[in-house]
């Protein structure tokens, strides 16, 4: 007869379950976590387990440095051993969580299994006083990626950024009240200091703001003011750039194909005071009653720019997906195109840091279209740390980083000449 789990031993076990989804299966983290908390009531533990996956995630290399310093032979990237390990170090290293406590509720995680190695392997990391390095080791794959495109000092940046954990955001539909504290880096926008739950905020009751990163306020911004133009804003959930066109003053047509993110959409719209035709229908097979003076393309894409707040994407997002990504891309952009009125603005953007997604698919979308011009964005139209290259903006790990950060983007705008 087995015996029962300690106290905590089941959050653990969802956290496993999470790092499999993640590392083995390729899913996202967020897309994993209702089945891998299958056996979870309380929300705590739900998000206690979310943490330590996301956490061991954000550590993954350095962990595992660890790990094999203090084995003879190595586990297997996808033992239960290496999993459990990392589990139990993560907690004790970057959680503050007391070793006993880590490994108490890990070991019942290898019934069957080698218990009396990771126990070993544990007791031996604990006893040599092991760290981990101030700024998490990006993977491998990843570094050279992102030095090759932008250099050593922005992958560096990157791995400082991983270990700070993202600041929150807040976008104003109107000017920002004086009395709200934090950090502006611009108009109608707050950066809000130490951590108090959202709908705690000042303001949240009223509809007077919403939560979104700076980067992602940058596209909606480039429209201007709607003063009652047409827009469409395509594959919009979860709806910050709906809300920033709408308080703009445009009649904004949000389209989606997810109704479960949409229906957050509509509660903030609710929320705000804010309006929105709202449909849930695929870009690829949707064609709209007429042409739109704006329209805003926030692509799917990698999300490799979001990396703080989703660390699983530097695990799962491999080169092949990126260049599928971006052909993707490539379609929607010429068939959102087709659209537009003359002298309207498209909007391009992706929250990636990617070249093949931002730069690449821009070049080629105005090499196939001699309808469409760049419109550049001028440098009195964003912060200096935001200062276009070549007429378009590319936000970089390292920007705003004295301030907390910002998210990884690129934004390019078109201007439909005939």
């Amino acid at each position: 007869m087995s015996r029962p789990d300690p106290v905590g031993a089941a959050s653990r076990r969802a956290a496993m379950r999470l790092l499999d989804a993640v590392l083995r299966k390729g899913l996202p983290l967020e897309a994993a976590l209702d089945g891998a908390a299958r056996d979870l009531d309380r929300a705590d533990d739900r998000a206690f387990a979310h943490a330590i996956a996301a956490e061991t995630l954000r550590r993954l290399s350095d962990l595992d440095i660890l790990i094999d310093s203090a084995t003879r032979n190595r586990l297997a990237d996808d033992s239960k051993a290496r999993a459990v390990l990392r589990i139990a170090l993560v907690q004790v290293l970057a959680m503050r969580t007391p070793p006993h406590a880590a490994i108490a509720t890990v070991l019942p995680l290898v019934e069957g299994g080698p218990k009396r190695l990771v126990h070993g392997v544990f007791g031996a990391l604990m006893r040599s006083e092991a760290k981990l390095p101030e700024s998490p080791s990006l993977p491998a794959l990843v570094e050279e990626r992102w030095r090759s495109a932008w250099g050593a000092e922005t992958a560096e940046a990157a791995a400082r950024l991983l270990a700070v954990q993202p600041p929150l955001d807040l976008i104003f539909a109107s000017e920002r009240p004086p009395e709200m504290e934090g950090i502006s880096l611009l108009p109608r926008h707050l950066r809000v200091t130490g951590r108090t739950a959202v709908a705690d905020l000042a303001g949240y009751g009223e509809g007077r703001w919403w939560v979104q990163d700076v980067a992602a306020s940058v596209p909606a911004r480039l429209l201007g003011a709607g003063q009652g133009r047409v827009a469409l804003d395509l594959c919009a959930a979860p709806g910050g750039k709906t809300m920033q066109l709408a308080a703009a003053g445009f009649d904004v047509t949000a389209l989606d194909v997810s109704k479960s993110r949409l229906a957050r959409l509509s509660e903030n719209l609710e929320r705000t005071g804010l309006n929105a035709e709202i449909l849930v229908a695929d870009l690829m097979k949707w064609e709209p009653k007429a042409p739109a003076d704006a329209i805003l393309l926030d692509a799917p894409c990698s999300a490799t720019g979001i990396f703080r707040r989703h660390p699983d994407v530097l695990h799962r997002v491999r080169p092949r997906a990126i260049a599928e990504l971006a052909q993707g891309q490539r379609s929607m952009l010429a068939r959102a195109a087709a659209w537009l009125k003359p002298g309207g603005s498209l909007i391009y953007s992706v929250c990636s840091l990617e070249p093949e997604e931002g730069e690449a698919v821009a070049d080629a979308f105005l090499a196939e279209r001699g309808d469409f011009e760049l419109d550049p964005v001028r440098a009195e139209e964003v912060p200096s740390e935001m200062a276009p290259k070549a007429g378009r903006i590319r936000l970089l790990p390292g920007t705003f980083e004295a301030e907390g950060g910002c998210d990884g983007f690129f934004v390019a705008r078109f201007r439909r000449i005939s």
